[in-house]
């Protein structure tokens, strides 16, 4: 027990761990700020839109009354709105947000693997290069996302379960989540690598506890607001500390694996 405990506890460390080892690396800032501003610019936008929206949409609903009670209501109604609005971000933001830094992502997880790794590519920057491995990231993010979202349409059947179906759904979605956040973050890494799925699906299979935790460590930092625009990079980064820590053989859950 307290082996798995603390398998599980050192995956849920390595992104926040990552953001130690980003301020330590200015090298890495551009890859970083450059989609943070890009995603923060977008959502920023769509949360302005979206209550914009709702307030045309309150006023076009429920006319104003001069009773005491109505700004009781429109009050209750603003939060339920705030409320949704943080639950649509937060699942949002882990598909369209790595969706927008994947290309990014990618050069991130290279560059943290040469920090790690003393060892360089040291090949110059050729635009029409980044375009295309741009385009095969964005295409591999979209099969990814497609599967999420699969997965968590068959889960929104347990919604029509009566008292307990909400709640084996609330559970199984962030796990969900988590495992496909384990997916994206490691998946530069096994691309890059020419590996193929099937051994990224082994490597989560031999450290279980350690990915479940990674994966919630990574969705821990994506509930916290404005710091959930940092989990991109934090957990690309946390997932090249993850994998060179197996390489070593430093970290491998053997009794997992049987």
């Amino acid at each position: 027990m307290k082996n798995n405990i603390g398998r599980f506890a050192k995956g849920f460390s390595y992104p926040f761990r990552a953001g130690h080892f980003l301020l330590r690396h200015p090298k890495l800032y551009p890859f970083v700020l450059i989609p943070f501003i890009i995603n923060l610019v977008v959502f920023s936008l769509a949360v302005w839109f979206g209550l914009d929206r709702f307030e045309g949409l309150l006023a076009w609903l429920t006319p104003e009354t001069s009773e005491w009670w109505w700004p009781f209501v429109k009050y209750l109604f603003w939060i339920v709105a705030v409320l949704l609005i943080a639950v649509l971000v937060f699942f949002l933001f882990a598909i369209v947000g790595n969706l927008i830094a994947s290309p990014f992502n990618d050069i991130l997880s290279e560059k943290t693997e040469e920090l790690l790794t003393g060892v360089s590519r040291n090949e110059p920057f050729k635009f029409r290069q980044f375009l295309r491995e741009s385009i095969h990231t964005l295409f591999d993010e979209l099969l990814k996302i497609s599967a999420y979202l699969s997965g968590m349409v068959l889960l929104f059947l347990f919604l029509l379960l009566p008292a307990v179906g909400p709640v084996l759904y609330f559970i199984l979605s962030l796990l969900w989540t988590a495992l496909f956040l384990v997916v994206e973050y490691t998946g530069f890494i096994f691309t890059r690598h020419k590996l193929l799925f099937k051994d990224q699906r082994q490597f989560i299979r031999q450290r279980k506890l350690a990915s479940i935790g990674f994966g919630a460590g990574a969705l821990s930092l994506l509930a916290i607001p404005f710091l959930q625009f940092f989990t991109i990079p934090l957990g690309v980064i946390g997932a090249v500390h993850f994998w060179r820590d197996a390489q070593t053989a430093q970290f491998l859950e053997t009794s997992d694996a049987d």
